[in-house]
């Protein structure tokens, strides 16, 4: 039991990591940003799309996923500890 909660804990925090890191990435990246508008003409947008729609079971597949494959090196690591 413990090696599932090891292995279901360490992909959370990897899915953290993952989201604040898209998160720190997209909000550097506005602020840095500066339009090249040297002389040319430009048309303009009047609608600008945030993001896209994922749904929460493809974030609960994945937390299982990597929950496994988490578990798996978890106990290769204690076999090869123990030999």
């Amino acid at each position: 039991m413990k090696t599932v909660l090891q292995a279901f804990m360490a992909s959370i925090i990897l899915h953290i990591i993952y989201i604040l890191g898209t998160i720190g990435i997209g909000y550097l990246k506005t602020m840095y940003y500066k339009p090249d508008l040297q002389g040319e003409e430009y048309h303009l947008q009047n609608k600008v799309a945030f993001g896209m729609v994922i749904s929460p079971y493809v974030y609960l597949i994945s937390l299982l996923i990597v929950s496994i494959l988490y578990a798996n090196i978890i106990v290769l690591y204690k076999k090869m500890k123990r030999r």
